[in-house]
């Protein structure tokens, strides 16, 4: 089944390269349809664009949470969306857009869940390397209210060397984060990521 994805994004949008490089390599049973930001000079559009996908810019500036998501939701809704995928997306989703789109938003989280929970990009290997972790990591997991709560789809570790700093650790998570959202977008696509009683089961 060809997996049709939307993309919520607020950075460079390098793990969706990832993405688009394997589908066009007929690796994936995928499509992204829409790719959605709050910064309009996000370069996650410019990628998009570049690829003759539909880049959307919505302005988040002075509105509610909610009234920001039902305007995403908008645009979403109109193409059968099966996954929406956020990358680098610097917000917090309401509860209301995580209910309308229950079991169908999954986020990358730049650490080992629940270690680090409730940080952002580059604050979490900062904070990785200040505690003296020998091993990080990316963790692929359901959206849901609760901000890096949800059902965790699958983990990847990372070694984390001597003289690691902050930006060589994150270019090493977004490595395992790409293999995470392609082994996963794969699983989707054969169904084989079966959520029971709030736990994920890959078959």
């Amino acid at each position: 089944m060809t997996i049709n994805i939307a993309v919520l994004g607020s950075t460079k949008g390098t793990d969706m390269q990832a993405i688009i490089d394997s589908i066009e390599r007929d690796e994936l049973d995928a499509k992204i349809s829409i790719v959605i930001s709050n910064k309009e000079n996000a370069y996650i559009l410019e990628r998009a664009r570049k690829h003759g996908i539909e880049a959307i810019y919505i302005d988040n500036k002075g509105k509610e949470r909610e009234d920001f998501d039902r305007e995403m939701a908008d645009k979403i809704d109109k193409r059968d969306v099966d996954l929406i995928l956020l990358i680098g997306f610097m917000r917090i989703l309401s509860g209301w857009f995580c209910d309308h789109y229950d079991n169908k938003i999954v986020n990358i989280h730049p650490s080992l869940v629940p270690a680090f929970e409730g940080g952002m990009d580059l604050n979490v290997h900062e904070e990785v390397l200040k505690r003296g972790c020998k091993v990080s990591g990316c963790t692929l997991h359901f959206v849901t209210g609760e901000v890096d709560r949800g059902p965790i789809i699958m983990q990847k570790p990372v070694v984390v060397d001597n003289d690691e700093t902050p930006d060589s650790l994150k270019d090493k998570v977004q490595r395992a984060e790409q293999e995470c959202f392609i082994e996963a977008i794969r699983k989707f696509s054969e169904g084989k990521i079966i959520l029971d009683n709030g736990m994920v089961k890959i078959l």
